[in-house]
């Protein structure tokens, strides 16, 4: 079982599941870190009934990804309030006990288009 966030500035999206067909899905309000990560990660715990192996995050940003540096996982110079350089990713690991993919929300949109075997994307992921 895998879990999913998609993390606007606005609204956070949470998904839980074994795949596309089976997935349990919730969304709140993007506020403050603390309130919101508790929310996800609650979420989370209560819908993958002790089963979850991993957790895929794409975030608004700015975002550090590249994983030798010590910000990575960190959302960076936002001018949401609280955000600024927090750790979402480590935050969501050290919660669940999980691996923790850690992308932008941007390219995790992508990804799932590609996934999904939509032909008329492009995309690139640098670091």
């Amino acid at each position: 079982m895998f879990g999913a966030i998609e993390a606007g500035g606005t609204k956070f999206v949470c998904a839980v599941g074994t795949a596309p067909d089976d997935l349990t899905v919730t969304q709140f309000p993007t506020t403050s870190p603390e309130a919101t990560i508790g929310s996800a990660v609650t979420f989370l715990k209560e819908h993958s009934g002790g089963r979850l192996q991993a957790v895929g995050i794409g975030s608004f940003g700015p975002v550090d990804l590249c994983p030798s540096s010590p910000m990575f996982g960190c959302i960076t110079s936002t001018p949401k309030p609280g955000w600024q350089n927090y750790d979402f990713a480590g935050a969501v690991r050290k919660a669940l006990g999980v691996p923790v993919g850690f992308d932008t929300d941007v390219d995790a949109s992508a990804l799932g288009e590609a996934d999904c075997e939509r032909t008329d994307l492009a995309w690139t992921h640098s670091s």
